[in-house]
C-alpha cells in the first residue's frame, strides 16, 4: 500500500504520480483498462533513453523504441502526428539524445488531458484515496 501522502499527492499534477513509482504502477493499471499503457510506457522509454550516454547504446535503444512504439503498425503504437513520426524515423538511424522529445511532450500532454483526468475519477485511485 502508498503511503497516505503519496496517493494524496498523485491528484496534484501529473509529474508528482510520475515520480512516485508505485503510482506510475497504479496509473500503468488503470491505463492498461483503457488499452492506452503504450503511452506511459513510450514516455518511461524515452525517459531513460535520455541517461543514455554510449552512442551504439542510443542507436540500439532509439531503434528498439521506434520499432515498438513508433511506426507505424507498431505493436504498441503511439498517437502522433505523421509529421513528428516521420521526423523520428528520419532521425532514427543516427539519433540524438533528444530524438523523441517532440513525441514525448506530445504523448505527455494527452496523458496530462485525458488519461491523467480520468484517473483522478477512477474507482482504482478513489478506491485508493479511500483507504487513506
Amino acid at each position: 500500500m502508498a503511503p497516505v501522502n503519496d496517493v494524496v499527492a498523485w491528484g496534484e499534477s501529473l509529474d508528482r504520480l510520475l515520480e512516485c513509482k508505485a503510482g506510475r504502477l497504479v496509473f500503468e493499471d488503470f491505463l492498461r483498462t483503457e488499452y492506452s499503457e503504450e503511452n506511459l510506457l513510450f514516455w518511461l522509454a524515452c525517459e531513460d533513453y535520455k541517461k543514455i550516454t554510449i552512442e551504439t547504446e542510443m542507436t540500439v535503444e532509439a531503434q528498439r523504441i521506434y520499432a515498438e512504439f513508433v511506426k507505424v503498425d507498431a505493436p504498441r503504437q503511439i498517437n502522433i502526428d505523421c509529421v513528428t513520426r516521420e521526423e523520428i524515423t528520419e532521425s532514427v538511424s543516427q539519433p540524438g539524445p533528444n530524438c523523441f522529445d517532440r513525441a514525448q511532450r506530445l504523448i505527455y500532454g494527452l496523458m496530462e488531458n485525458d488519461c491523467y483526468p480520468r484517473f483522478l475519477k477512477s474507482e482504482i485511485y478513489q478506491a485508493l484515496l479511500e483507504q487513506q
